[in-house]
């Protein structure tokens, strides 16, 4: 008898059935494989799915996924977003994706989410309580905590996940990972990680005044569970990366991109310190420059790790500021390549690699010939999504950035956020990931962070009056970055036992 193959294997119920009730009508049928190799693709094989946050990179995501049902849109600036709606004429439009949740339920398969990084868990978060398959855009969300919930929360309702990370698909992360497993540069102690962002405003005061709020926009929509401030077109649109209640700086923006190649392929888990500085550190926008590094304890490498992983420094970057070049660099090569870069200090030699792990090179000049591991996804980062979405649970092949490894990355990440926003402690912080809490504040440290910077020219000299906030106990104010108290009326998902 032939073996079956895994894809044949992998049918769903409603196409078994189907199948079974036309066999027993005595009607032959072609697979929907076969049918999708002629060139044709059954209605049944597409997911219906919707999107949340489409005027800017949603946009793009969704257009990676014309092959598929678009049938809901949801933004809350409808001026922002004419252009994606006039696409995709046929998709059901709204503003509140609560509502959208309530009345298309049972119309989607999958939800698309590249809302501004401070609602991306809880769009997210109710989207997988109600099974559906979600993508989220980098940064996965906005603090630890949120980060722990998606994690756990993927695990336990089993939907497809994938971070939108588009380079954790690509050659170039698969290709760093297996170099360092085959022990091509030695064990690695250090990792120095840049970016060229930001290259949106950051480092600015708060205004003092608000705005009328634009036709189209639903300002409250876009606050959702962050504290309600006046509108200003300085936060929307686009420009909310660079304030803490909606976006997470150029660190939260781009080392989702950077840093990931440096957590697959150190096998890396949660730190064990994190400390931060910066140029002035504002209360409500992040600093135009910052640094952060972050320590991980000596893992136990898995089977196909030719290499001890000895505790392992991670330095990161932005604002400007680059890793100072090692001995040997090539004279006159940028090490910036394509927005940003990693160098990976092993004992043997270095690896160098670019943003999104493009075009990873050795320092000695050898290319390697090591064992290839890991998938390779030919399709789209988004298809390999859809590919996974159709999958069943119990024989589905995990996306790249499924949410179990990016969860746990983007608490990384996350984390050099916090390091800086803590950086006035003046100390290494020692952080129980397990217990997600900071193990060496005391109840006596208190945190100050500057208002605005007071800088004014009087009679040609500069004159510097620092406005700060009241003092706040240092405990309190870490708890409140980890996990955020949300504005009445916008609610989480409880964290899964």
């Amino acid at each position: 008898m032939k073996k079956l193959s895994k894809e044949t294997k992998q049918v769903s119920r409603r196409a078994f059935l189907g199948t079974a009730a036309t066999a027993a009508a005595g009607i032959t049928i072609l697979p929907s494989n076969v049918i999708a190799g002629l060139g044709h693709k059954a209605p049944s094989d597409k997911l219906n799915i919707v999107g949340v946050g489409i005027g800017g990179m949603g946009f793009a995501n969704l257009k990676n996924l014309e092959s598929e049902n678009i049938v809901g849109l949801c933004d809350v600036d409808w001026k922002y977003a004419k252009h994606v709606f006039d696409h995709f004429p046929k998709a059901k439009k709204y503003k509140d994706w609560r509502k959208m949740y309530d009345e298309m339920g049972k119309e989607f398969d999958a939800v698309v989410v590249a809302t501004a990084d401070h609602s991306h868990a809880i769009v997210a978060a109710d989207a997988i309580t109600m099974g559906k398959n979600v993508y989220v855009q980098k940064p996965l969300t906005h603090t630890v905590y949120e980060s722990r919930l998606l994690t756990n929360l993927a695990a336990k309702y089993n939907v497809a996940t994938q971070m939108g990370n588009q380079g954790s698909s690509g050659e170039g992360v698969n290709l760093t990972t297996e170099w360092i497993a085959n022990g091509e540069i030695g064990e690695i102690t250090k990792v120095e990680a840049f970016t060229d962002r930001p290259i949106w405003p950051q480092g600015l005061n708060t205004p003092e005044q608000g705005q009328w709020v634009p036709d189209g926009l639903d300002w409250d929509l876009f606050t959702g569970p962050a504290k309600m401030r006046p509108y200003n077109e300085i936060y929307h649109p686009w420009n909310w990366r660079g304030w803490w209640d909606y976006g997470t700086g150029a660190l939260g923006d781009m080392a989702c991109h950077i840093l990931h190649p440096v957590f697959v392929g150190l096998e890396l888990g949660y730190p064990t310190k994190a400390q931060g500085n910066s140029t002035l550190l504002l209360q409500d926008c992040a600093p135009t420059a910052q640094s952060v590094k972050l320590t991980f304890p000596e893992r136990k490498a898995k089977k196909k790790m030719k290499v001890k992983l000895p505790e392992v420094e991670v330095n990161w970057y932005d604002g400007g500021i680059k890793p100072m070049l090692p001995d040997g660099w090539p004279a006159g090569k940028n090490p910036n390549d394509s927005g940003g870069g990693v160098i990976f200090h092993g004992t043997k030699d270095k690896l160098i690699c670019g943003c999104y792990g493009v075009n990873p090179w050795l320092l000695s000049g050898r290319t390697p010939n090591a064992p290839k591991f890991r998938r390779r996804v030919e399709t789209s980062h988004e298809m390999d999504w859809v590919r996974a979405c159709k999958e069943s649970p119990e024989n589905r092949v995990p996306t790249a950035s499924d949410f179990s490894e990016a969860g746990p990355f983007n608490e990384m990440v996350v984390m050099g956020v916090l390091a800086v926003r803590l950086q006035a402690l003046n100390k290494e912080l020692e952080w129980d990931g397990n217990k997600m809490e900071f193990t060496n504040l005391n109840d006596t440290e208190e945190i100050r962070t500057v208002i605005k910077d007071g800088f004014a020219i009087h009679d040609g000299h500069p004159t510097f009056k620092k406005t700060y906030t009241d003092p706040v106990p240092a405990k309190e104010f870490a708890s409140e970055l980890i996990k955020h108290t949300y504005r009445k009326g916008w609610k989480l998902p409880d964290m899964p036992a």
